[in-house]
């Protein structure tokens, strides 16, 4: 049984989603491809033809898009687990601000079966890529140079090397020669 109050609360953010689509001139599809659903999902969620998602990964997706937390829909639950903090993400987060840029205008900036992937990379839920190609298309969008995203790559691989049971310090001057050679190899001095 639902209450008034639960209709209300469930268009309130119905009617967010909506203002924004409407004051960004975003369209219903771009959305929808920018937080993984379909477009018929998309309509009938601003519509309330369907109750408000309350799916964690769909909400944080809409308020990456959107800009906001994702607090702000009274439909999201904390998740219990811990969120972890990446620096390299943070940077991206920083430098989109320091551009200018909106978080649509950024996402848009890129083809559209990447746009998903960016938006989970802002909220958290994957790494920034490892693939130097993929991070100098993100660094290509917000202006960036390759001495600015270089030591991403670096952390990042790092990363995956620990993970693969590598004791990157022990083992530190393979490391250093890897990644001198990958500095001469960028171009990044």
């Amino acid at each position: 049984m639902t209450t008034q109050n639960e209709t209300i609360i469930k268009q309130k953010s119905s009617e967010m989603v909506a203002e924004f689509l409407e004051k960004n001139d975003l369209h219903k599809k771009d959305f929808a491809e920018m937080i993984g659903v379909t477009l018929s999902y998309v309509y009938n969620l601003i519509d309330n033809t369907i109750p408000f998602s309350t799916r964690g990964t769909t909400l944080e997706r809409i308020a990456v898009v959107m800009d906001i937390l994702p607090e702000e829909f009274d439909e999201y639950k904390i998740p219990q687990e811990p969120i972890l903090i990446d620096e390299a993400i943070d940077y991206i987060k920083d430098s989109i601000r320091e551009k200018g840029l909106s978080i649509v205008n950024f996402l848009k900036a890129f083809p559209r079966k990447k746009r998903l992937e960016m938006v989970d990379m802002l909220r958290g839920t994957i790494p920034v890529p490892i693939d130097f190609k993929e991070l100098s298309m993100l660094a290509k969008v917000l202006d960036l140079k390759k001495e600015d995203i270089y030591p991403l790559w670096e952390t990042r691989m790092k990363q995956v090397l620990e993970n693969a049971g590598m004791n990157i310090y022990s083992n530190s001057s393979l490391i250093t020669e890897m990644f001198e050679c990958a500095k001469k190899f960028i171009d990044v001095e």
